[in-house]
Formats: structure tokens, sequence, C-alpha cells
């Protein structure tokens, strides 16, 4: 469970830094560089939601229990 959530975390993170990536990237004009940034965001979007998703679906099915943080350490 927690592998799943650590790639999901990953590749939003890699979906960011390709949209900075294409961000950041000079061009001419005409080029695709805006297309792909907003792709890529979207993409990153979509990622977000779904490992939101699957937390949520992960929590209601039991596969995951909310532990909270120990008091007093």
């Amino acid at each position: 469970m927690k592998i799943v959530i650590v790639l999901m975390l990953v590749a939003v993170l890699g979906a960011l830094a390709s949209a900075g990536f294409f961000m950041l990237r000079k061009g001419r004009p005409g080029d695709q560089r805006d297309r792909r940034m907003a792709w890529a965001l979207a993409l990153r979007v979509a990622l977000s939601v779904a490992l939101f998703l699957f937390i949520l679906l992960s929590w209601t099915m039991g596969w995951m229990r909310p532990t909270g943080i120990p008091i007093g350490y």
C-alpha cells in the first residue's frame, strides 16, 4: 500500500518537473511547448486526484487506518 502511494507521489513530482522543463525551455514561435506544458500540468492534477481517491478508497475498505500523531513525543 505504501509503495503505491510513494510511486504515485513520484509520478506527480515527475509530471510537475516535466511541466517546469517545458516552461523553461526556449522554443521557436509556433512550437508545441505550451501545449506540452499544459498537458503535463493536467496530468499532474489528474494524478493528484487519483491519489486522493485511492487513499479515500483504501481507508473506506479498511486497507489503511489513520493512526494519528502520538502524544508525548
